[in-house]
């Protein structure tokens, strides 16, 4: 017997962007899925996650993943409630995470699927601090920054949904974290609620000069998250032995072309050669998916008691996903950028 219709409204990518995205490389559109299978879950979603590594995907360039389809749906972690069920492992109402894209429904064998961890506080989290950007802060930093008490750190993108998990836990151990972040208001967010020692806005004319004040004692771990300028900053401030965890490159994500002014890239290889600094990038599910047991074993508590904080910009319904998006790639959002697609 046929069961009752679900219309799916999702958001499917029309055409690769050239520099930034724009609405016009989207489109909203409505389809009605089939009857499941046996094996298979409905998911209805609660809560989409955007981060900055879409931009990679809509484009066809080599990477480490495969780019989304022309016409087909943007890709993306979601917190789901199963709505029918013919799968063993999942029944009705249970609440999963999993990467299903920007649709408000789909079908799932089971592959990839979550169950959210026990005692968090919010659904939403297992896309923040609790989910990939948390894990991606605390592997990053954990296992290729080696941090060491009395250290200086460095954050670049301090207030978002990485940077801030990464200079927090790193204070819960004991370094000088520095961070990097773009206006008044997020740096005074940085110092004054997470608890960062100094940080700096990137926008300043005497960034640089800032950034040196700060590190009196030089560098010994920088999180990269952004690039540009503020890793040329970086650069010349970096101690013998410095760890350089590479998450991201948000500030050339959206570039054409190199940027201008003297080639500076002989002056990169000669540092990490004459000063024996590590500079490694990740990826996190890749590097580190066998490791969530350890990851939730040291998170999940320090978010229940309160000794990592976090902040959440959330956006109501799929179709403004688009706009919150090209805002996140400009740095309009602030904290942990979710979009609310339906009450659980």
């Amino acid at each position: 017997m046929s069961q009752d219709l679900t219309l799916n409204q999702r958001i499917v990518l029309v055409s690769r962007p050239t520099g930034a995205p724009s609405p016009e490389n989207f489109r909203l559109e409505r389809v009605a899925l089939p009857d499941l299978e046996e094996g298979q879950v409905l998911l209805r979603t609660l809560y989409l996650s955007l981060d900055p590594y879409m931009r990679g995907r809509m484009s066809d360039a080599p990477s480490y993943a495969a780019p989304v389809e022309i016409d087909a749906v943007m890709t993306g972690g979601a917190v789901s409630v199963v709505q029918q069920s013919r799968h063993p492992k999942f029944q009705q109402g249970d609440l999963v995470v999993g990467s299903t894209g920007w649709q408000s429904h789909s079908i799932s064998d089971g592959a990839g699927l979550m169950p959210l961890p026990a005692g968090i506080p919010s659904p939403s989290l297992a896309l923040g601090v609790l989910g990939m950007p948390g894990m991606t802060a605390y592997m990053g930093l954990t296992h290729i920054g080696q941090p060491k008490a009395g250290e200086t750190l460095v954050v670049a993108a301090a207030s978002g949904a990485v940077g801030s998990v990464v200079g927090q836990v790193a204070k819960l151990q004991g370094l000088r974290v520095v961070g990097v972040a773009g206006g008044a208001d997020k740096c005074r967010y940085v110092v004054d609620e997470l608890g960062f020692d100094a940080c700096i806005d990137h926008k300043a004319d005497d960034f640089a000069q800032q950034l040196a004040q700060a590190c009196p004692q030089g560098i010994d771990v920088y999180f990269e998250n952004v690039g540009g300028k503020v890793f040329d900053a970086v650069l010349p401030l970096l101690n013998p032995k410095a760890r350089i965890p590479v998450c991201g490159l948000i500030a050339q994500y959206n570039a054409t072309a190199l940027p201008e002014g003297p080639d500076r890239f002989s002056l990169l290889p000669r540092t990490l050669l004459t000063k024996r600094i590590r500079m490694q990038g990740f990826i996190v599910f890749d590097d580190y998916g066998d490791r969530h047991a350890e990851f939730f074993a040291a998170m999940v508590p320090w978010v229940r008691d309160g000794k990592i904080k976090f902040r959440e910009d959330v956006v109501e319904g799929l179709e403004n996903a688009p706009e919150a998006f090209i805002g996140l790639l400009e740095g309009r959002n602030f904290g942990k950028l979710v979009v609310k697609v339906a009450d659980a």
